[in-house]
């Protein structure tokens, strides 16, 4: 596998380094702390095509690869990780099930919108009751005549409750299987939907700057042909999106890492303590090579996977490589940020300094898209371990 990103790839992360630096960067911390989501430059990485990379041109899109997507947020995220969820959400749950299962008239409906980053899209798995379990999903959908009569509640989506979110894919049960197991089926309700409520965003530790909402379903009625692929598959389809989407959040990841030896390593160098810089002494300069390391080994991973899915390897490697690239990506962003503060010593606990507000973002790495557990357990059954 190739262990350098082509001339292409790195010509395009400095222009979205440059965007970053100069159009988010500034007010990242300001986001942060009001924890508002900045319509504004979101539509501007529309404008930029970063919602498109993945697209095919008939929709707006630019029809590049998985690794371009991961350039563009590893470098969004090494200045803020809220719009470098929001970036990877957008593709990954909103943009991509729709490509990827949609008929050709939800495409053309959809796509065009999401694409140019004119509108958002969320998608609706986890619930109250049912996180990891997705198989539990609670939510139930009837078919009642030509429309789907949809109830329940979902958690924890991103980008669902913006201004421009203009629909949400979502899990429900829509029968049960021979099996006896529940048959679980996707279905786009388009916002504003009768019955479709977007409770009030919730109060985060971190992602402060990203749209999450908690979704309750009542009675709500969209037209049966809002059914997204085929009846029953939609657990599968679920299943298949995530594998690109841990390989985009370890790149998310990675740019947490970067942030923290970019950080650092500043730091290390003006701070003075007993007459020297504090990065002259061997065991705070330790500290950041260690760093260099998680973002050096964190990245190969990372690549590597967004190059095998390029390349159109088979779907286990490819999601085994993905487990791989997300568990060390993010349990590295944690770890680093962790050593970042301590490098920044009382400061690196002031809201001032950005590595508090990575510090605060970097838990949620390990959770979102599948838990640290989830991806060990991956790993296990890959490796040919009977593990349940």
């Amino acid at each position: 596998m190739p262990f350098e990103l082509s001339a292409e790839h790195e010509d395009f992360r400095k222009v979205v380094r440059d965007f970053a630096e100069g159009e988010v960067a500034p007010h990242a911390a300001q986001w942060d702390a009001e924890h508002r989501f900045p319509l504004g430059t979101v539509q501007a990485m529309g404008a930029l095509g970063l919602f498109g990379l993945t697209a095919p041109e008939e929709y707006g899109g630019s029809g590049g690869d998985l690794t371009s997507l991961c350039v563009a947020i590893e470098e969004i995220g090494r200045v803020d990780q809220s719009l470098g969820i929001t970036l990877e959400a957008a593709v990954g749950l909103g943009i991509n099930p729709i490509l990827t299962y949609g008929t050709d008239e939800q495409k053309q409906r959809w796509l065009p919108d999401l694409v140019t980053g004119r509108a958002l899209a969320g998608f609706g798995l986890t619930e109250p009751g049912s996180g990891s379990d997705a198989g539990a999903t609670a939510t139930r959908a009837v078919l009642d005549g030509d429309e789907w009569v949809i109830d329940g509640a979902k958690q924890f989506i991103t980008n669902s409750g913006t201004e421009i979110t203009s629909c949400v894919t979502v899990t429900a049960v829509t029968g049960e299987e021979e099996s006896g197991r529940p048959e679980i089926s996707t279905i786009i309700v388009p916002s504003g939907t009768a019955g479709f409520t977007v409770e009030p965003a919730y109060d985060k530790l971190g992602w402060r700057a990203s749209d999450t909402h908690p979704l309750t379903f009542t009675g709500c009625r969209v037209p049966a042909d809002h059914l997204l692929g085929v009846r029953g598959q939609g657990f599968a389809q679920f299943l298949a999106s995530l594998d690109d989407g841990r390989i985009a959040i370890a790149a998310l990841a990675v740019g947490c890492i970067q942030a923290m030896v970019d950080a650092s390593l500043g730091y290390a160098k003006e701070r003075v303590a007993f007459g020297r810089p504090i990065g002259s002494n061997q065991g705070l300069a330790f500290q950041i090579a260690d760093l260099e390391v998680m973002a050096e080994s964190a990245r190969l991973l990372t690549y590597r996977a967004a190059a095998m899915r390029d390349a159109g390897r088979p779907r286990d490697d490819v999601k085994r490589a993905a487990a791989v690239a997300k568990l060390h990506a993010t349990e590295s962003a944690v770890t680093a940020t962790r050593i970042a503060t301590q490098v920044h010593g009382g400061y690196g606990f002031m809201e001032e300094y950005p590595v508090a507000r990575f510090y605060r973002d970097a838990k949620i790495l390990e959770i979102g898209e599948g838990t640290s557990e989830i991806q060990r357990l991956l790993i296990a059954r890959g490796l040919g371990l009977p593990v349940e």
